[in-house]
């Protein structure tokens, strides 16, 4: 990177919407940045932007969706000898449709994102943060983490994954230096609906928050330590009544939210 002391974060997913807030923020914070997507053009534009605010900026082309996506990641690092002292797991999938349409490629690519490759970079680099005893790692779930979504069936019980794990391992780090967070956004302004193949309804439309909303948010929470943290107030308010009504009446009302057909 560059022989300044400032940490490092990566951030996967930053070739859009949240994953780039996400990186501006910790930018503005004072760290270095590496940014890893599929993608290339839009992170080396974002690079560029990062350096004219003052940080490092690198750039690893990875492709999370496939076996090994991951491991090559983690291999391209260690072998430019960047530490990493902030994780910010940003990369995700989403798919809507009844679950028997969406397609088995779809799912599995799914699955290795939101799931296998994130769980295998928090691996990777906690063992170096608890040797340091200095550490964050932040794990984009979603609100579609406190119940079971209908017609985005494979995706929310991806993210109930992330909040899950999360929640467990910012237990496991307490009093080690290493914290965990888990951030949970709602319906957000990125390109996220047309990759997952529908359009936001009226009611996502009107708690939608812009993604610059939401990484400032989510670089609080990881600042302050906390284990969950929940993007904007309408959802604060969707995930307690999901979480304390029964699914006899919160389910159905789900499907009328995702279901398009």
């Amino acid at each position: 990177m560059n022989s300044s002391n400032r940490p490092v974060a990566l951030v996967t997913g930053a070739s859009s919407g949240i994953g780039i807030a996400m990186a501006r923020e910790l930018a503005r914070g004072g760290h270095d940045l590496v940014l890893s997507a599929r993608s290339l053009a839009p992170m080396e534009t974002l690079a560029e932007e990062l350096r004219r605010m003052g940080a490092a900026a690198s750039v690893i082309v990875a492709d999370l969706a496939v076996p090994g996506g991951s491991a090559a990641l983690i291999a391209e690092l260690e072998a430019r000898g960047i530490a990493i002292e902030v994780l910010v797991n940003n990369a995700g999938l989403g798919a809507f449709g009844a679950f028997e349409r969406v397609t088995p490629t779809r799912v599995a690519e799914m699955l290795q994102v939101n799931i296998v490759a994130l769980t295998e970079l928090t691996q990777a680099v906690l063992p170096a943060m608890r040797a340091r005893r200095s550490g964050k790692i932040v794990l984009v779930a979603s609100t579609a983490s406190f119940i079971p979504c209908p017609f985005f069936a494979v995706y929310g019980a991806t993210k109930a994954y992330v909040r899950s794990l999360g929640e467990a391992l910012s237990q496991e780090m307490r009093g080690t230096g290493v914290t965990v967070n888990v951030l949970c956004p709602g319906a957000t302004a990125t390109n996220f609906f047309d990759v997952a193949g529908n359009a936001p309804t009226m009611l996502q439309k009107g708690r939608m928050m812009s993604a610059d909303a939401v990484a400032k948010i989510g670089c609080r929470g990881m600042l302050r330590g906390d284990r969950v943290t929940i993007a904007g107030v309408m959802n604060h308010v969707l995930a307690f009544l999901v979480t304390h009504l029964p699914h006899w009446l919160t389910l159905p009302a789900a499907a009328r939210l995702t279901a398009r057909d």
